[in-house]
């Protein structure tokens, strides 16, 4: 499987895991973690994208049961921090809250590295834009968690471009991704700029609900005659719904690095499938369309 190069240090497998959903319900006993694990890494996706907050805190603890040494040196570990709920370990909190203070940050990495079992997140993310951030306290943190060898590299998620400038701007080590997300069932980044800026900067974004959250595959939310045109289209190249609305995602020059959540094992499998469809700058713009729900200008 192709590779994005985000630092000197750190790639990233072209389709990456999300494990947001592995704590809600159904097994998550070790041997089912690691079957779903396996199953990424048979078709060369290394890449598993966590966040302390997923699964009600409980998903890295969920995912460290799972992994052996051996296992955790054939992957990379993203995972996120910032978000205060109150709920799990954070069930004092009055309300939920963002907080990107240094103090938090380096309590959640430890917090992090001890349910995931390893001693290095390879990409760190500021899960929301926090409108009470001290960037210069912030990036001073990111900064020694990155010295320390605790965190290869560092991004953001769900960032507007004067966050990632405003951020940046505290910090010696360059942010490397922007989490946000993007499908055909929501394609505003493709014309407000959100990605645009990305390309310019030459940071490569990561996309989080690739698949419009199921809406692409059902139809609902307005997305019928798109969903007409994805069956359609995998009909035609005897593929499914979901490898051709990954493959646009592929197809872009920006470098889009979809993450992919399913608890489903044989759908874990085909994850790979949206390789195997060619995307022309025709067929594109002909999804793009139906996703606009009117002609280009």
């Amino acid at each position: 499987m192709k590779r994005i190069d985000l630092n000197p240090v750190l790639s990233l497998s072209r389709i990456v895991y999300g494990m947001w959903r592995s704590g809600d319900g159904g097994d998550t006993s070790p041997e089912h973690i690691r079957a779903k694990l396996e199953a990424c890494l048979d078709q060369g996706i290394t890449t598993v994208d966590q966040a302390d907050i997923y699964g009600g805190y409980m998903a890295e603890e969920i995912m460290g049961a799972a992994l052996t040494p051996s296992l955790r040196n054939r992957i990379e570990i993203v995972t996120k921090c910032g978000i205060v709920a109150p709920t799990g370990r954070h069930s004092d909190a009055r309300i939920k809250h963002y907080d990107t203070s240094r103090a938090h940050i380096e309590s959640s990495v430890d917090a992090s590295l001890r349910l995931l079992g390893t001693d290095r997140i390879d990409l760190l993310l500021i899960h929301r834009p926090d409108p009470f951030m001290d960037h210069h306290e912030t990036g001073t943190a990111l900064d020694g968690l990155v010295k320390s060898g605790k965190v290869r590299a560092i991004g953001a998620s769900n960032f507007k471009p004067h966050d990632l400038t405003l951020l940046q701007s505290a910090l010696q080590t360059r942010l490397v991704t922007n989490q946000i997300e993007l499908s055909l069932g929501h394609v505003e980044p493709f014309s407000n700029g959100d990605l645009g800026f990305l390309q310019e900067n030459g940071i490569a974004p990561m996309a989080w609900s690739p698949l419009g959250g199921g809406s692409l595959m059902t139809g609902k939310g307005g997305h019928g005659a798109l969903r007409t045109t994805l069956a359609t289209m995998a009909k035609e190249r005897n593929t499914d719904m979901a490898a051709i609305a990954v493959a646009w995602l592929l197809a872009h020059p920006a470098r889009i690095i979809p993450v992919m959540g399913t608890n489903n094992l044989n759908r874990i499998k085909a994850l790979s499938d949206a390789f195997d469809v060619e995307i022309d700058r025709q067929t594109w713009f002909e999804l793009y369309t139906h996703a606009l729900g009117r002609e280009v200008a």
